[in-house]
C-alpha cells in the first residue's frame, strides 16, 4: 500500500512541476532550468505551508504526539503541506476556468 503512495505522491510532485514550469514561463524569464525553478517553487510554498500549519497548531496548542502510533515515514504535517503545495496549482486552475 505504501507503494501505491509513494507513486501517486512522484505523480502528484510530476504533474504540479509541469503545471508550475507553465506558469512560470509566463512570468519572467528564469536564469535557471525550467525543473530546478518549479522545483524550487514547490519547495518553498510545502515550507511555508508547513510553517503555517506549524504556528497554527502551537496557537491551538494542539498536542503533537497525536501522530505518535502512525506508520508514516515522515512527519504527517509536513506530508500534508506538501500534497496541498502539489494540489495548488491544479486548484487555481479550476478556479480561473469556473470564473472566466
Amino acid at each position: 500500500m505504501q507503494a501505491v503512495y509513494l507513486v501517486l505522491l512522484a505523480l502528484g510532485i510530476a504533474l504540479s512541476v509541469r503545471e508550475r514550469k507553465f506558469y512560470s514561463m509566463w512570468r519572467s524569464k528564469p536564469t535557471q532550468s525550467p525543473l530546478s525553478t518549479a522545483l524550487a517553487q514547490l519547495v518553498g510554498t510545502a515550507g511555508g505551508i508547513y510553517l503555517s500549519l506549524e504556528l497554527l497548531f502551537s496557537f491551538l496548542k494542539l498536542p503533537e504526539d497525536w501522530w505518535s502510533s502512525s506508520a508514516f515515514i515522515v512527519e504527517p504535517l509536513a506530508a500534508a503541506s506538501l500534497v496541498l503545495a502539489i494540489v495548488q496549482p491544479f486548484v487555481l486552475r479550476l478556479w480561473r476556468n469556473v470564473h472566466k
